[in-house]
């Protein structure tokens, strides 16, 4: 594969010929002497803007033309703290009870005033509730960019794998395995090719199906597979959807694994523009990308090219929405169940509203759709449970109370539950108040245990700040903040909300 480059501070291809020693002992970052990886000194998010931002327009306009200066009050397209970036990135984390450590990967950087984009990954030691130094998997040598972020995959045996994700046809994507099973200390470069979005899913005694993003018109959908992670089959496109006419086309997707089974939902972007993405889509897979059909077992051909194909689940574009996909998971029948916004338009800010968090799911014989509650951003994003057979009680985490920066990407957590599988919706509890910070992109490890439930980042949207990482329990009473700098090998985790202080906060005066 060829890649074009473009001028960046220091060329990414180094990386193709260097092993993890390129990060050396520049930006903090520390030599293990026994292990001969990289280690950095805390839990750094990486702060990112995307660079588009809208102010108020004027007569029947109710923007301003988008500018590549901070414009305000509505501000950025996205931004903020966005190490736990993006949606389409999955897995971020899994627990293992193996070793009873839950492996999480993330966006970090070298500082708190650098946007240097590093490839991080670590544990929670659910044993000694300590976490690590975390370990550079993958320095983006100049990158600032959490598109690029990592995504996880830990196989039958125990290696835990890293997929690094690059952006279009520019900036390649890199897959890692540990030189050891369970083990972050070493990690080797299994190859370097053209992916972003890495979605891979382990499948017992299979291996692995790896569903992802090739730019080739614009954003469409494909997946490869592997018995052993290094040798893969071709890469075979999923979907490439294009409305009569057009020359382009494009989709995100959200994908899960359940036993054998694979299924992802996915949206279209007309023409390929992103700020029209509308419409939900779902297919599945048994056979490990042999055959795909709709939910209901129709078979269907790939690479799906029309619009209004089998697979489509909702026509949102007849409703003028745009769809913005967040979390899939399988309930315990198997049915597939996703949550995702939808929203008038790409543009930050009230004239855009009414935003929804929504989810959509199949309930054996027909697809439902039910709203949860408004949000104030297009880019909120949280994680979907649907308990467990001890508890069959759905829940969400999502940014979805305004936050310290209205109107920006993320704010305060909230919990919300449904008893009647997503018919209906409440507020169960707010997970974090009074921030100095939006909180944004929460994400559940698979096999998720207490304490380490959910984890995300927080930022300031407006401006540059540091982006902090934050754990929580399935209860959403307790709340953790990993360390942003550290002294020692190991560290515990700030306990930084809990019900006794939250009991202390009520008794503050007003």
């Amino acid at each position: 594969m060829r890649y074009m480059l473009r001028a960046l501070p220091f060329p990414w291809f180094i990386t193709a010929i260097m092993s993890l020693s390129v990060v050396g002992n520049a930006f903090g970052v520390q030599p293990d002497a026994k292990t001969e990886t990289r280690r950095i000194d805390g839990y750094k998010g990486i702060w990112f803007t995307l660079g588009q931002f809208y102010g108020k327009g004027s007569g029947d306009r109710p923007y301003a033309k988008v500018s590549r200066e901070p414009v305000f009050p509505y501000g950025d397209k996205y931004s903020g703290g966005l190490g736990t970036y993006t949606a389409k990135h999955t897995p971020l984390a899994i627990y293992c009870p193996e070793v009873e450590k839950t492996f999480f990967v993330y966006g970090g950087t070298t500082g708190p005033d650098e946007r240097h984009l590093l490839c991080m990954i670590s544990y929670f030691d659910h044993k000694t509730n300590q976490v690590p130094r975390p370990v550079v998997v993958h320095n983006k040598q100049g990158v600032d960019d959490p598109h690029d972020n990592p995504s996880l995959a830990i196989d039958s045996d125990g290696y835990v794998w890293v997929f690094v994700s690059g952006r279009g046809r520019s900036r390649p994507g890199f897959k890692y395995r540990s030189t050891q099973p369970y083990s972050i200390d070493h990690f080797t470069q299994i190859s370097e090719e053209e992916m972003t979005y890495p979605q891979p899913h382990v499948i017992a005694d299979n291996g692995m199906l790896h569903l992802f993003t090739k730019y080739t018109g614009v954003r469409e959908l494909y997946w490869e597979r592997s018995k052993d992670g290094v040798d893969w089959t071709a890469d075979q496109k999923l979907a490439g959807i294009r409305e009569p006419g057009d020359s382009n086309g494009g989709h995100y997707q959200s994908s899960a694994i359940r036993g054998d089974k694979v299924g992802t939902f996915f949206n279209r972007h007309p023409n390929g523009n992103v700020d029209r993405r509308t419409d939900l889509y779902y297919v599945q897979t048994c056979d490990m990308g042999t055959s795909w059909t709709t939910v209901d077992g129709t078979v269907l051909e790939t690479p799906l090219v029309d619009v209004n194909c089998p697979a489509r689940v909702v026509d949102y574009a007849s409703q003028g929405l745009n769809v913005y996909l967040k979390d899939m998971k399988f309930d315990h029948s198997g049915h597939p169940v996703l949550l995702y916004v939808t929203s008038p338009g790409a543009e930050p800010g009230p004239p855009n509203d009414p935003r929804h968090f929504r989810i959509t799911r199949w309930d054996g014989a027909d697809w439902k759709t039910s709203t949860i509650g408004p949000t104030d951003h297009n880019y909120d994003m949280g994680s979907l449970d649907l308990g467990n057979q001890n508890d069959p009680v759905w829940t969400v985490r999502i940014p979805s109370a305004s936050g310290p920066q209205p109107w920006h990407g993320g704010g305060e957590v909230v919990l919300w539950e449904s008893r009647n599988q997503g018919g209906s919706w409440v507020k169960k509890r707010q997970v974090t108040s009074n921030s100095p910070k939006n909180h944004n992109y929460i994400r559940q490890p698979l096999k998720a245990k207490d304490p380490f439930f959910v984890f995300w980042a927080d930022g300031d949207p407006t401006r540059m700040s540091t982006s902090q990482l934050y754990f929580a329990d399935r209860s959403g009473q307790n709340v953790w903040r990993l360390p942003y700098q550290m002294t020692d090998d190991f560290a515990e985790p700030e306990l930084v909300a809990s019900p006794s202080s939250a009991d202390a906060d009520e008794k503050q005066p007003k």
